[in-house]
């Protein structure tokens, strides 16, 4: 059995500190200064590809869209002006815009008005 330290010295430094708040785990600096999420444009084509998806959802179908040339922010609003849009929920998931339901073509009308190239893909 282990045996217990008899004072904070004996632990060997900083236990605990809320000294900075939170900090990006990728560039070190606070959350609210973080540059790596805001710049980050994932590459690609930069077409945006909409197509229905209802393998491992138990049956549900979704319309998920991949390959939006924007970075994180961004996306997140996209993602939420196209919720709006359709009227149903969603999410975003490793830069994949995932809207519950079967809304492909409204997507690609509203994915075209934004400015994007937007192509179906899939069945």
């Amino acid at each position: 059995m282990a045996k217990k330290a008899a004072s904070f010295a004996a632990l060997g430094g900083l236990v605990f500190s809320t000294d900075a708040g939170r900090h990006c785990p990728d560039c070190r600096q606070p959350v609210d200064a973080c540059i790596c999420k805001q710049t980050v444009i994932p590459a690609g084509d930069g077409i945006a590809r909409v197509r229905r998806e209802s393998k491992g959802r138990g049956g549900k179908t979704v319309t998920t869209i991949t390959g939006v040339p924007l970075a994180e922010d961004a996306l997140k609003e996209l993602a939420t002006t196209l919720k709006k849009r359709c009227g149903t929920g969603g999410a975003l998931k490793d830069g994949v815009i995932e809207i519950q339901g079967d809304h492909v073509e409204l997507l690609l009308a509203e994915l075209v008005k934004h400015g994007f190239k937007a192509k179906k893909s899939g069945g």
